[in-house]
């Protein structure tokens, strides 16, 4: 059990390494390019399209190769699309290669999530969720080490040296998986049926989940592929500072991920959720009272503080909201509901920022938050009754 874990942690890793690079390295990137600063937008939704589709195949792809296979093969996936990237010579190959950075993503999310929602306690889809938050954070020191070295593209190319490795860790490991799941005890992936999406979108408060887990990718994607750009546009820091302001945001998602693991033992998940909307409302605060620049890296860590507990806990609650039969069904579409978020709602802020300059960056999360915070209550009240 406990081995499996650790090979499960280290996939997160990898998912979250890849994430966070392309926020921190595009002030850089986009003048290489010669492109305009809201292409970033773009990529990021091609590469959230890819994820969105493997999300809704997960099910399947989980019922017939397992998920020990399949994260495998997502993680070697995205390796490959990242050495991509840091070969890229056309604006058009970041392109190409966001597709199955995509797809490696997305089955590998819905196929660890509904794994440890099932078998392990919420505290470890907490700490699930802080070793992505470790990956997170690492991307942008690592790029932002590179960028002060003059290429962004070694950045690109020692992340994708880590997923290989990893990728090759994972597939030596493939028998451990039965090994561990024969032992008394052990974590053999119990079954499932595959729902129709029809079908899913029919199951009592499956509607007011999907909208809050699309308004919280749209909170923590657009904070962390804008928040860069929003100090080094709006406020004139170097990009190195804008760099490690975006690795600040990673930091406090991966802080508090590893707080609430221990939180999560005495509260339940709406009360992390409850906490965690409350404190991305004052980091956005933060980020409005003019009192300094150093109300950005403090107001993003709140921000990041806030993100921690919330996705977590709402995935850990799917097997109880929905039965352990259709969760991982919902927990499939959850995840393609996220990334819609994701690969939506980042370029509608690029698109808006271009009329309306960064300014609106806070306002644009808070509402998400809103909308974000209205569907979870209720889903909360009536779970509850």
């Amino acid at each position: 059990m406990t081995f499996l874990l650790v090979l499960i942690y280290l996939s997160f890793i990898s998912l979250g390494l890849p994430d966070s690079l392309l926020g921190s390295a595009w002030p850089v990137m986009y003048a290489d390019f010669s492109a305009p600063i809201s292409f970033a937008g773009a990529i990021a939704m091609t590469v959230s399209v890819g994820t969105v589709v493997s999300s809704f195949w997960s099910s399947r792809l989980i019922s017939w190769f397992g998920t020990a296979k399949v994260t495998a093969v997502s993680v070697a996936m995205t390796g490959l699309s990242l050495i991509g990237f840091s070969f890229a010579g056309q604006i058009w190959l970041l392109f190409l290669f966001a597709v199955p950075l995509g797809f490696g993503a997305g089955s590998v999310d819905a196929a660890l999530n509904n794994f440890v929602a099932l078998h392990y306690k919420a505290k470890h889809m907490n700490w699930l969720h802080c070793f992505w938050g470790i990956g997170a954070t690492a991307g942008p020191v690592v790029m932002a080490f590179w960028i002060s070295a003059g290429s962004w593209r070694g950045g690109y190319g020692t992340v994708a040296l880590i997923q290989c490795l990893l990728a090759a860790v994972l597939f030596a490991t493939l028998p451990a998986w039965k090994k561990v799941s024969s032992l008394p005890g052990g974590a053999e992936e119990k079954p499932f049926r595959h729902i129709p999406a029809n079908q899913i979108l029919q199951i009592p408060l499956a509607k007011p989940m999907f909208v809050s887990l699309f308004c919280y990718c749209a909170v923590e994607t657009t904070v962390g592929l804008w928040s860069a750009s929003f100090s080094s546009v709006l406020y004139g820091v170097s990009q190195k500072i804008a760099a490690s302001y975006a690795a600040a945001f990673y930091f406090g998602i991966t802080a508090g991920r590893a707080a609430a693991g221990f939180l999560s033992v005495k509260w339940g998940n709406f009360q992390m959720i409850r906490l965690g909307q409350a404190l991305i409302g004052a980091g956005l605060l933060f980020l409005l009272v003019p009192v300094g620049l150093w109300r950005i890296p403090v107001g993003l860590v709140l921000i990041g503080l806030g993100c921690a507990p919330i996705y977590p806990a709402m995935l850990h609650q799917t097997p109880k909201t929905f039965g352990e039969e259709n969760s991982q069904a919902m927990m499939g579409i959850q995840m393609a509901s996220a990334y819609i978020g994701s690969s939506l709602m980042p370029p509608v802020f690029g698109f808006l920022s271009s009329f309306f300059s960064m300014r609106l960056f806070p306002f644009f999360v808070a509402v998400a938050l809103l909308l974000m915070t209205f569907c979870t209550e209720i889903v909360r009240r009536r779970t509850a009754t």
